[in-house]
């Protein structure tokens, strides 16, 4: 190993270790990293890549995945071979840990160490805590009045969210606009876009995902369309730095609520969702309680909750659990306990902030 691969392999060691340190520090990753060099770099990022009409990082994926599939075959080729001595797999273990390592100091410095900021509850003052069946209750009882009264202009501007753009500029916009209300909220050179592998997410089950490596959102624009609004403002919320996903959820359905009278679907999307988590959580704990809820639907309610299901089915495939598992093990491996289920704690950090500030949002 010639003498400057062996400083790069100390400086990204060294790395790897300093980040580890610092993610025990809350505090300091909230000061330092998440409000100090992480806006920087997200900043740079966007601006970096933003006014590619692409995704730039779902190409990165591409030709990563298609690099380490070749890598793979050859590897296996020569084992077949039996063309693999001791020199040879020596050379590929260190490769693969030099391969991880980077990925690892990449990821966690270009944003991962988000994961290990302070709560967004301090922020926002807020007092969150396990929440009882009847403040569920009452959380979905608001949110179910206010899905009935948009229920005949629910389909407002939906078709317009077909148009990529026009979905994303709503988004922006919901953001500048809460951002002029709250510098919580602030977010500029904006890079959301449409997801080149859409149609492999509608397989796997993923609605949008954020790139690190290249601070894009993305969002799976073949799921139904009522979903992607709040998809869109959930991505942004991960640009943001807001890593946990309860957090991203509760980032973009603050800045969703409040839109109604510029697009009632805009924010029937946020409200919709937020319904779901809320009626399949009180369901779980007393099926009873959940009943009067379902009576109450409306018909373009339970029209939209069966197109979702009709989706889900459609797409039902034997892998996507193994990769949702995957997936959850990820989640908790980055301080989301609950693993998938860390999407649904939203309700109580939108409880806790109901108790505190009841439903003004502005």
């Amino acid at each position: 190993m010639s003498f400057y691969r062996k400083v790069i392999w100390v400086y990204l060691i060294v790395l790897a270790i300093g980040i580890k340190i610092v993610s025990y520090f809350p505090r300091v990753v909230e000061r330092w990293y998440s409000n100090g060099l992480y806006p920087q770099i997200s900043r740079a990022q966007r601006v970096l890549f933003g006014w590619v009409p692409f995704s730039v990082g779902d190409i990165l994926y591409l030709g990563v995945a298609i690099w380490l599939l070749y890598g793979l075959v050859r590897f296996i080729r020569r084992l077949v071979k039996r063309e693999a001595d001791s020199a040879y797999l020596l050379t590929s273990l260190r490769k693969t840990v030099f391969f991880c390592l980077l990925v690892y100091v990449l990821f966690n410095g270009l944003w991962g160490l988000n994961y290990n900021r302070q709560d967004i509850a301090e922020q926002l003052q807020l007092d969150v805590r396990p929440y009882s069946t009847e403040e569920l209750t009452r959380l979905l009882q608001g949110i179910s009045d206010r899905l009935a009264v948009m229920d005949s202009v629910r389909l407002t501007d939906r078709d317009r969210f077909r148009h990529h753009r026009f979905l994303f500029d709503m988004a922006i916009d919901a953001y500048q606009r809460r951002g002029t209300l709250n510098p919580l909220f602030s977010y500029n050179h904006p890079s959301i876009k449409a997801s080149l592998f859409s149609y492999l997410g509608d397989y796997i089950g993923f609605l949008g995902y954020y790139n690190p490596f290249t601070g894009e959102a993305q969002v799976n624009t073949t799921v139904p369309v009522f979903t992607q609004p709040f998809t869109a403002c959930h991505e942004i919320a991960h640009q943001m730095g807001y890593a946990k996903e309860n957090e991203a959820n509760l980032m973009g359905y603050l800045t969703i609520r409040g839109w109604g009278e510029t697009s009632p679907a805009f924010e029937y999307s946020a409200d919709f969702e937020i319904y779901m988590y809320a009626a399949k959580e009180l369901y779980q704990r007393d099926s009873t309680l959940y009943q009067p809820f379902r009576a109450e639907q409306r018909p373009g309610c339970r029209q939209d909750i069966r197109e979702m299901q009709a989706f889900e089915r459609r797409y039902t495939n034997p892998i996507s659990p193994f990769i949702w598992m995957a997936y959850g093990h990820y989640l908790r491996a980055n301080r989301q306990p609950q693993g998938i289920r860390t999407y649904s704690e939203v309700l109580a950090w939108l409880i806790a902030y109901e108790n505190k500030y009841g439903w003004n949002f502005d």
